[in-house]
């Protein structure tokens, strides 16, 4: 939608990638891998990749709560490092209640 940022959505296959050293989740081979397995997305720069990620947390800060918490995250990884990290390119798609932490498990 806004020119300033669609230029980006592409970095992830223009970038130099060095053997050996990830930067980003387009260095790795699961990636490629992804990219040999669905050609027909692949071959369009521009398709949208995400990455899902949670962390559980303690609401009320304190160890012995029974209670946890587990915000589930959509992330751009089309985007440079330095910008998929940014909070306007994160989306919290759900939030997971536990009725006990999961230090017990």
């Amino acid at each position: 939608m806004s020119p300033r940022i669609a230029k980006h959505m592409t970095w992830h296959q223009s970038h130099n990638a060095v053997d050996g050293v990830m930067v980003h989740p387009s260095d790795d081979e699961a990636w490629k891998h992804f990219n040999s397995v669905h050609p027909h997305f692949s071959v369009e720069s521009r398709n949208v990749r995400l990455g899902l990620c949670t962390d559980g947390f303690n609401p009320f800060g304190s160890f012995t709560a029974l209670y946890s918490c587990w915000p589930v995250i959509l992330m751009v990884y089309n985007l440079p490092p330095g910008m998929c990290m940014r909070p306007e390119f994160m989306f919290l798609s759900m939030v997971i209640p536990g009725p006990s932490s999961l230090r017990g498990i």
